[in-house]
């Protein structure tokens, strides 16, 4: 199952192995882990990963290994799985486990048609995973992933897929190793690999440049006869902790030259030129294949008697540059020494190698799995005909195994090649042209979540159309742009293009094109305002698609009707029109259309605050965009963060955090919906650094999503640490930042403001203790600004129309807020926020019965305080909020509505009671501002502080606080913001 380990001692890594080999025994007894092993080109990864998979073996372990290749720009989807099934098909042990699962064969180049349904990808994720999960029940099993920086996108899916979809609860542990030096900002693995550790089962490993004393110790291990201890210090100082720097320049000790080259790559071709010319050219050829090349493959590029391929092999092998496989192919030993070779070939020599591969690969027919390769080979031999007509080959495929990122780049590369191939030799028939091509880029973009990618695109489809191109096309080309440009919130535009792709064919003859240039115009029109526009043109529009029985378009008409009329999705002419347009969506194939009812139906539900029913819905949305490869498009990415809201609006914080950590294809660049209520949830349990995490969303090109969830963070923290300025001005920045010109005032305006007002009501009272009057004047005149946006937005929506449950308990609390900052704690103004957030918001009704307990204390109402405080801790402490916890306990402490003292040991015989007005005492406070804050008369606080200055033995209030801070009965602390 493995390949022969290599010579070469492991020194340096115990630890490192200890570490792993207490990972596999744990596979084996059932607790099963991954384990991510970053390091640097050539610092052993492969090496140690030979040694623990032989150690693995030795146990019984099942050893199964797959690797990555880098084949430039354009992928091979699934390579690593392909070879890791490859080896589990050849051992009659799994016969039994690989035909439960068939659907895997397609990687086997088997059944790929069977993949062109939307169920196709699940159904091979689900398959991979079954087919893993039976093969270590025959035996335990480590997965070796290697060169993960080099995978394709499809099997960096397959991979989140199968470590966040439970695969490692079984006898399995998976060690994938990596280049640390390789993943520039931009790597498209980086976001996969911050993902993945986030998962409770993931772990990551360091291989570090091993220290100076292992290097010694590895070079004289190398070499069996004595070295002189110069050359030693030397190869040290270079390889710089290296270890296969440090073999190579061991190596090249023994050349004429007597010196080490300067660089690793002349140390490379150093040793490559000591081999015999026949075995250059063999490893010059194998180069061009890749890191792997079939024996049979380069016995028929190099052109040679077999007699002296096998020679020449059996000395690169012997010389450590070729590495024997199992299953009769040669790899690299290292993917450096293949890229000095591969660099070192003439521009003529390596055109003709990849000539020469390429019509081979194409004369074993043209197997779909193998375009891609033969479009790289194709490309760089500057067969520019073949290499187009190969990328179009491997761009269908892509899309048939559900791999939107490759078929983009295949697509793209496609188009790079289509003005240097000869018209005449350009693929012709089923409507292939440059436009079209385009217009299919963008959409595999879309598909893939780089939503402003598929912007340029379309813009570059329109570009390319002639004065006298088709005008169904042009207007095909317009609306898709228009559809593209509300999906990056360029509403003005979309607007404009949409109106233009209408203009250009006529309502009658009814058309296909005119249908759905008419339903991608109604959304345009609704996002700038337009709404008598869109219901005018979706009305007549409806009755045209009806007509025609075009069904997606049908569907997508009646979502939007849905959504802005009558009463919109919350109402039940909506909620019916949604799921007849999931039903014609779903007979019609069309998953984008399904994903939008299926969203609109799961927020009609939020809306009108039935939490309950909106889950199922997200769960049924968030399923068939798992299926149909759309996790990454625009309402599967809002489906997420509605589930992410919902469960922390129910109260399940734990679950809320687990699905944001743990999502098995979270998508890249889309923080704000992938985790934005977990920094809710951060946040109210004191986890401050959650406002840290917000304001990094906010980094980089504006982002709709993340921009709000910073906002709300940012705002609610900043009202944590009582600072209102702060609230007030993260409040006003976010409304700004979301507006537009047809939504001038968002619909989270409501539940900032009530942030914000929190903020705002704790200066004005505090400043009001403390006589500071006209301080509290100016935070009362702010929360006089914040509540009327807070009741003109809540009234009157971003529909015109009023906003639902969860508006309305958010205006309910502004108004108590504005209350509490212009007059006090009003128990009428906390018992309505109390009522509207009964909807279901555990976490805010909570928050609100703790300023209702503090008002039925001002009242007089101490029992009924009482029993307020004791729900609110218990929520508190079910929910981890512990800064909700510790605002409970305060007020219980200040209005004594418990009977526990509380006394700390060091106050000697102080009470609680008097315990809180020595620290109102420090503060400056006279006795009428004591009384006011701990709820008790002036006459009550003076006796108060006489039996304090007893107790202490002072003179004065100024002599007693100085003994409470010299003792330590009290700590310095500042005074209120104003």
């Amino acid at each position: 199952m493995q390949q022969a380990s290599s010579a070469t001692p492991v020194v340096g890594r115990d630890a490192e192995l200890t570490r792993l080999s207490r990972v596999l025994e744990r596979a084996r007894g059932g607790e099963a882990r991954a384990v991510l092993i970053a390091g640097d080109a050539g610092v052993g990864k492969t090496r140690v990963l030979d040694e623990v998979g032989g150690q693995a073996a030795a146990t019984g372990m099942t050893v199964v290994t797959g690797h990555c290749v880098d084949l430039g720009d354009v992928g091979l989807p699934y390579l690593p799985f392909t070879e890791i099934l490859g080896v589990l098909a050849a051992d009659g042990r799994f016969a039994d486990a690989l035909a439960a699962h068939p659907v895997v064969e397609r990687l086997l180049g088997a059944g790929s048609d069977s993949v062109r349904d939307v169920d196709g990808r699940l159904r091979l994720f689900e398959g991979m995973a079954g087919l893993l999960a039976d093969v270590a029940e025959v035996a335990p099993l480590l997965l070796v992933l290697e060169d993960l920086h080099w995978a394709d996108q499809s099997s960096r899916d397959l991979l989140r897929f199968l470590l966040g979809r439970g695969v490692l609860r079984h006898r399995l542990a998976v060690f994938a190793s990596y280049r640390a030096d390789d993943l520039h900002r931009r790597h498209p693995l980086r976001p996969l690999l911050a993902e993945l550790i986030r998962l409770p089962p993931v772990e990551r490993l360091e291989l570090r440049p091993l220290a100076d004393a292992d290097v010694d110790r590895l070079v004289r291990a190398l070499e069996p006869g004595p070295l002189p201890d110069a050359m030693v210090r030397r190869i040290v100082e270079r390889a710089e902790g290296n270890a296969f720097y440090a073999e190579e320049l061991l190596a090249a000790t023994d050349t004429e030259s007597g010196g080490v080259p300067s660089g690793l790559a002349d140390v490379l071709l150093i040793r490559f030129e000591q081999l015999s010319e026949t075995a250059q050219q063999v490893l010059r050829t194998a180069a061009v294949a890749g890191r792997r090349v079939e024996h049979d493959l380069l016995r028929e590029a190099v052109v040679l008697p077999e007699a002296e391929l096998e020679s020449a092999l059996r000395e690169a092998v012997g010389r450590q540059l070729l590495v024997a496989g199992d299953d009769d192919t040669y790899s690299f030993r290292h993917a450096l020494a293949r890229e000095a070779v591969y660099a070192d070939l003439l521009p003529g020599e390596r055109a003709r190698l990849h000539g020469a591969f390429a019509r081979l690969l194409a004369g074993r027919g043209h197997l779909a799995e193998s375009a891609a390769e033969r479009a790289h080979h194709y490309r760089e031999s500057h067969d520019l005909a073949e290499a187009l007509a190969a990328s179009l080959e491997a761009a269908d495929h892509a899309q048939r195994v559900g791999a939107p990122a490759e078929e983009q780049r295949h697509l793209e590369t496609a188009l790079d090649l289509w003005a240097a191939v000869d018209p005449a030799s350009r693929p012709s028939g089923g409507g292939v042209d440059r436009v079209t091509l385009t217009l299919r880029a963008s959409a595999a973009a879309a598909h893939a979540g780089r939503l402003h990618r598929a912007v340029a695109l379309t813009r570059s489809a329109l570009a390319e159309l002639g004065q006298d191109a088709d005008s169904e096309l042009a207007a095909r080309v317009r609306y898709t742009l228009a559809g593209n440009l509300l999906s990056v919130d360029s509403l003005t535009a979309a607007f404009a293009y949409s109106s233009e792709a209408l203009a250009m064919i006529p309502e009658d003859p009814p058309s296909r094109t005119w249908v759905w240039a008419a339903a991608t115009h109604v959304l345009a029109a609704r996002h700038i305002g337009e709404n008598e526009t869109a219901l005018r043109v979706a009305r007549r529009a409806l009755g045209v698609a009806e007509q025609l029985g075009v069904t997606d378009a049908q569907a997508d008409l009646l979502i939007s009707l849905a959504v802005f009329d009558g009463a919109g999705r919350r109402g039940p002419e909506g909620r019916e029109r949604l799921i007849k347009a999931r039903d014609l969506a779903r007979s019609s194939g069309n998953a984008p259309v399904e994903l939008r009812a299926l969203f609109n139906l799961a927020m009609g539900c939020y809306e009108s605050g039935a939490l309950s029913e909106c889950v199922p819905w997200l769960t049924e949305g968030l399923d068939r965009a798992r299926q149909a490869g759309l996790l990454s498009s625009t309402y599967p990415l809002e489906m997420r963060y509605l589930r992410l809201l919902v469960l922390h609006v129910l109260g399940r914080w734990d679950e809320c955090l687990r699905a944001a950590a743990a999502d098995p294809e979270v998508p890249q660049a889309a923080g704000g919906y992938t985790f934005g209520p977990a920094l809710y949830v951060a946040l109210a349990r004191g986890d401050l650094g959650a406002a840290d995490r917000a304001r990094a969303l906010l980094e980089g090109p504006f982002d709709w999503m993340a921009t709000l969830v910073a906002g709300i963070v940012l705002t609610d923290a900043a009202a944590l640490r009582g600072d209102p300025e702060d609230a007030v001005r993260w409040m006003r920045s976010t409304v700004t930042a979301l507006a537009d010109e047809a939504v001038p005032r968002p619909g989270v305006t409501v539940r900032l403001a009530a942030l914000a007002l929190s903020a705002v009501a704790d200066a004005a009272t505090g400043l009001r203790l403390t006589g500071d009057e006209a301080g509290a004047r100016h935070w009362s005149d702010t929360a006089g600004e914040l509540v009327e946006l807070a009741r003109a937005v809540a009234t009157h929506g971003e529909g015109g129309a009023p906003q639902g449950p969860e508006g309305q308990a958010w205006l309910a609390r502004a108004e108590a807020e504005w209350v509490r900052a212009t007059k006090g704690p009003d128990a009428a103004a906390w018992g309505e926020a109390v009522t509207a957030f009964g909807y279901g918001d555990v976490y805010e009704l909570a928050r609100c019965r703790a300023r209702y307990a503090e008002a039925l204390v001002a009242a007089g109402r101490r029992a009924e305080a009482a029993a307020e405080a004791r729900t609110v801790r218990e929520i508190a402490d079910g929910l981890g909020a512990t800064p909700l916890r510790d605002q409970v306990d305060a007020l219980v402490r200040r209005a004594r509505l418990s009977d526990a003292s509380g006394d700390d040991d060091r106050a000697g015989t102080l009470t609680a009671r008097e315990q809180d007005v020595l620290r109102l005492l420090a503060l400056g406070r006279s006795n009428r501002q004591i009384g006011e804050e701990l709820f008790i008369s002036g006459k009550t606080a003076s006796v108060h502080v006489s039996n304090i200055l007893a107790k202490l033995g002072a003179s004065s209030r100024g002599e007693a606080v100085a003994i409470a801070y010299r003792e330590g009965l009290i700590t310095p602390e500042p005074s209120a913001s104003g």
